[in-house]
């Protein structure tokens, strides 16, 4: 796949490129700050925009903001976010639009390379890829005590559907049967009143619209 990463620290800038070359993928431009950005993506028309949330000029949410302008302008955009923390604002509103094709992950949770390559790839090809945590924070802030309801391997479960895993993958990731993976995803489903679907993004839009109820 072509990507462009934007990326303002030399050292994490010039580790993505090198890490995404010896996986076989083409960087096709690489940027200091997001002001080019939507000059480069018309010229390139990469396959995945990798971007940190906190870039130049103030290195807070311009990285952030740039991706969600740039899926707004080119709907299905696949873009993966980069963070050291949730920005709730811009990051529900970037996964609103439409979770296909997303990924917002926290820096910190990124230390499996094969797992980072694995979900940059899934987002590449239409995926969604939200950390646990991007998660988590988005239901406590928006409805407290929302996950109540649920057992604390259900809450395993929506984290890793979250993430765009597949059954098999929460199934060998919680090291339990792929019946069992089904089961507490129809339990997830009835406790928190969302309508079941087979796809994946669409399983995080189920409850990404279940945190815009609230």
């Amino acid at each position: 796949m072509r990507i462009v990463v934007v990326e303002d620290s030399v050292l994490l800038r010039e580790g993505l490129v090198r890490l995404f070359e010896e996986f076989g993928h083409e960087v096709v431009a690489v940027l200091g700050d997001p002001e080019a950005l939507p000059a480069t993506v018309e010229a390139d028309r990469p396959d995945l925009v990798v971007a940190d949330v906190r870039m130049p000029p103030t290195f807070t949410d311009e990285g952030l903001r740039a991706a969600v302008a740039l899926r707004h302008r080119h709907p299905g955009l696949p873009v993966l976010v980069l963070s050291q923390w949730v920005e709730e604002r811009y990051a529900t509103e970037l996964i609103e639009q439409d979770p296909a094709g997303v990924g917002y992950l926290l820096k910190d949770r990124v230390a499996d390379v094969a797992e980072f390559m694995a979900a940059a790839e899934r987002v590449a090809a239409g995926g969604t890829a939200l950390d646990a945590e991007v998660v988590g924070q988005l239901f406590a802030r928006r409805r407290p005590g929302a996950l109540d309801a649920l057992t604390r391997r259900e809450r395993e479960v929506l984290a890793l559907m979250a993430q765009g895993r597949s059954n098999t993958g929460i199934a060998r990731a919680l090291s339990i049967s792929a019946g069992a993976v089904e089961k507490h995803i129809t339990s997830i489903f009835q406790r928190l009143d969302l309508g079941a679907d087979g796809a994946e993004h669409r399983r995080v839009l189920a409850v990404l619209a279940y945190l815009d109820s609230a």
